[in-house]
């Protein structure tokens, strides 16, 4: 059934259902790559260890965890102003992301059945917890009178292609943030529980720990293909896709300042801490990681968020101008965050193999 543009403009697509979030830089992206490609890999060199991750994701440990309680059987109308529409906004952008995950893992799964066994199996255990999780807030969304048409997301989404290597790098990076991300909140809310205002909080202790298996599970196929982590370019790749995911997750973070405030959270502090465990943690995986305690690391991360701002206060004030009269508007601010980005890319960073060498 096609959408009228009146629905759309509203934001919904019907009674209840949200109309997805404007496509931006920022908003969670769907995936397509080379399948082709991927069944090919060799995962010779590694796959003593992707046996092991593939079985710990078959035993399933959160099977029972994401089964609604009573405690979310009551009216949400207390959640309401600012806090709700910024805690519907968390449920959305999360719900968005877990599903585009799922979709990506479900292909692979399809495209790999008969090619390449192992991976198959793999990405059927991933695609399995990324519908569960998805499912899991599309319902707590329902509790504000509202869900995401996930079938309409499907069909009606831009997808973006990456090779997989790009994949690799990204997902990998994307569990363990997304780890991060949920230890970090759900500890932070077990010292303060009068902040825990919707029982979907307290789920987050286990839900992390697939995020960790699955950032485990790239790990382990990264290290798998030494031409990801053995060479000059891999050094170059691993680092521009941390600074990519940091500075993503530094414009988000700082922009939703005041989702992080109703759960007595810092949002620049929160923001930092997740930056550098994600950092610590990648260099299990990556030739390098990035020097996030460098004096100019964070600050200039967080002058790229304020240009961001700008660019959105810029595009609002404008918004009756024609995209050529806006794109020369915003080129001084777009040449600002391309330099501070350059600054910190050439940064100089952390070598992990050296580190791993030590430690081992």
């Amino acid at each position: 059934m096609v959408q009228s543009n009146a629905a759309l403009k509203s934001g919904f697509l019907k009674a209840g259902v949200k109309a997805p979030v404007k496509e931006t830089l920022l908003t969670p992206r769907f995936y397509t790559t080379d399948f082709d490609k991927v069944a090919q890999m060799d995962l010779s060199e590694n796959e003593e260890e992707l046996r092991a991750v593939v079985a710990e994701l078959k035993a399933d440990y959160n099977r029972h965890h994401f089964i609604r309680n009573d405690e979310f059987k009551q009216s949400w109308d207390c959640i309401d102003g600012q806090t709700r529409i910024a805690f519907i906004d968390f449920l959305e952008r999360s719900c968005t992301s877990e599903f585009s995950g799922f979709l990506l893992f479900k292909e692979l799964t399809r495209k790999l059945k008969n090619r390449s066994s192992l991976l198959s199996e793999a990405f059927e255990y991933l695609a399995r917890d990324e519908a569960r999780h998805a499912g899991f807030i599309n319902k707590a969304m329902a509790d504000f009178n509202l869900s995401l048409d996930l079938g309409y997301l499907t069909k009606n989404r831009t997808y973006t292609f990456f090779p997989p290597e790009w994949i690799i790098y990204t997902v990998y990076l994307s569990e363990k943030i997304g780890y991060w991300r949920y230890i970090i909140m759900f500890r932070h809310l077990e010292q303060r529980p009068g902040y825990q205002y919707y029982p979907l909080f307290r789920y987050f202790e286990n839900w992390c720990q697939d995020e960790n298996r699955h950032g485990d599970f790239f790990k382990a196929l990264l290290r798998s293909q030494p031409q990801l982590w053995d060479n000059w370019k891999a050094r170059l790749w691993a680092r521009f896709f941390l600074l990519s995911v940091f500075a993503t997750h530094t414009l988000t973070v700082l922009e939703r300042a005041n989702f992080y405030q109703s759960l007595g959270i810092d949002a620049r502090n929160y923001n930092i801490q997740v930056i550098e465990k994600t950092n610590e943690t990648s260099a299990r995986a990556f030739p390098v990681i990035l020097d996030t305690k460098h004096p100019k690391f964070m600050p200039l991360l967080e002058r790229c968020s304020q240009i961001n701002f700008r660019l959105k206060l810029l595009e609002i004030r404008y918004s009756d101008k024609s995209k050529f009269i806006k794109f020369f508007l915003k080129l001084p601010l777009m040449l600002a965050v391309t330099f501070y980005m350059l600054r910190l890319f050439i940064i100089k960073p952390i070598d992990a193999e050296a580190m791993r060498i030590e430690v081992h």
